[in-house]
């Protein structure tokens, strides 16, 4: 048998694949994916060798995940529960699918992952791979009794890498749980699973990675000017743009057009993601509703998923039909929830992504934001496909031509007719 797991280096994946190479006495594949955690990968290979892996793959999915994931799922201005930006959940399907592409090409047996049975992750893991890949079979210790027998707690877990010398920095004080990727980080447990408990104090400022406290940023506001085509946000225009692309220095430019600098997908999120953090932009504190049930709480930082929610949305206001644009609005909840639930590869899923991109044909254009003390405030936008006209909106005369006042009366009173018609049904 050859299983294929999806590997990080920590103390739960080394504890896993050493576990089930015993258990199913098979032939173990460690696959890394880079969704732009920027975690420490390197000596990832040497060590799943050593903890009894065959071969290691590293998936650099970075770009793939901003183009093909994050990017459509900001298209549908999707939100869970009107706080939530999707971090976790967007990232599932890509990392999924990027282990199947390995697995099938390695000619795996299955697919083995370390969510445990109380998450929504295991259903994102393997709801995907049902859609991608039906014949790939998915393992999940953590559903599996024998393994929670044989590790009942992190303790067990840690006796047990020592046994086999399996190096792992692991400590039994570790406050929260952390997930990062290139949209956001989040953490839960430890402390966070005290909805009560306060994490803004100077106690909890250590905690955060991609963020400012707001309080801590700058005083003084930065504008940030972002170029969209087609629903799709491809260049940037800031004070000192250029030193920062240099220093973070992990992506390509492809050009200027108008003043604005053109990125990659990827290259978008590394500077917003920098600028937003700058100004504490895009931190949330939330209890959400877990497919499988129970209640979590979670604090998520989010700078430039932020950002782009914010000037997408925007843009849109000038450029998209007012009725497509409520279609599209009533879906979001659904699509949301779809994302969060693990049906990204579902068919429903892409018949209203489809929706979504037909709606995005026009929302080419400029946006204007100004950042500040954890804020993202609009500052304008201007579009060659506005809808938005002055003559017609104008609050001064002599526009009589562009609206006439008086139509008006003939609309309200058709409108007002079944409203008089209600009112005189006796109750």
């Amino acid at each position: 048998m050859k299983i294929l797991v999806a590997y990080s280096g920590g103390l739960d994946t080394s504890v896993l694949l050493k576990w089930l190479k015993e258990k199913y006495s098979a032939e173990i594949i460690a696959y890394c994916a880079d969704v732009g955690q920027r975690e420490e990968l390197d000596g990832l290979e040497e060590k799943a060798l050593n903890t009894g892996a065959s071969k290691y793959f590293l998936g650099d999915l970075k770009e793939e995940f901003a183009r093909n994931y994050i990017f459509p799922m900001l298209q549908a201005n999707a939100i869970y529960e009107g706080r939530y930006l999707l971090g976790t959940s967007i990232a599932r399907p890509c990392i999924t699918k990027g282990m199947l592409d390995v697995a099938l090409a390695e000619g795996a047996d299955a697919i083995a992952h370390g969510a445990t049975g109380k998450g929504n992750d295991q259903v994102r893991f393997e709801l995907s791979a049902a859609s991608l890949a039906p014949q790939i079979k998915c393992i999940a210790p953590w559903r599996d009794a024998s393994f929670r027998k044989d590790f009942p707690g992190r303790a067990e877990m840690i006796a047990y890498a020592e046994a086999n010398n399996i190096p792992v920095k692991a400590s039994m004080k570790k406050p929260y749980s952390m997930d990062r990727n290139l949209l956001h980080i989040s953490f839960e447990a430890g402390a966070m699973e005290d909805p009560w408990y306060d994490a803004t104090t100077p106690a909890d400022r250590d905690m955060y990675v991609l963020s400012t406290a707001p309080e801590d940023a700058p005083d003084k506001p930065e504008y940030v000017q972002i170029l969209f085509e087609k629903g799709d946000a491809i260049g940037l225009q800031a004070e000192g743009l250029a030193e920062l692309i240099t220093e973070l220095g992990d992506f390509q430019v492809l050009g200027e057009k108008d003043g604005y600098t053109l990125l990659t997908p990827y290259g978008i999120m590394r500077v917003l993601n920098a600028l937003g953090g700058k100004h504490g932009v895009g931190r949330v504190d939330i209890v959400e509703n877990r497919f499988v049930g129970m209640k979590s709480r979670g604090v998520y930082e989010t700078p430039g998923g932020t950002i782009l929610l914010a000037a997408h949305r925007d843009l849109e206001t000038l450029v998209v039909d007012r009725e497509a644009m409520h279609i599209r609005d009533s879906l979001i909840p659904k699509y949301a929830q779809l994302v969060y639930n693990g049906f990204w590869f579902a068919p429903e899923r892409e018949a209203i992504q489809a929706l979504v991109t037909h709606t995005q044909q026009t929302v080419s254009g400029e946006v204007r934001v100004k950042l500040y003390k954890g804020n993202v405030m609009n500052a304008g936008r201007r579009s060659p496909h506005s809808l938005y006209s002055e003559a017609v909106a104008t609050m001064e005369g002599g526009q009589e031509e562009a609206y006439n006042q008086d139509d008006a009366t003939g609309f309200i009173s058709l409108n007002a007719l079944r409203l008089k018609a209600s009112a005189r049904q006796v109750k």
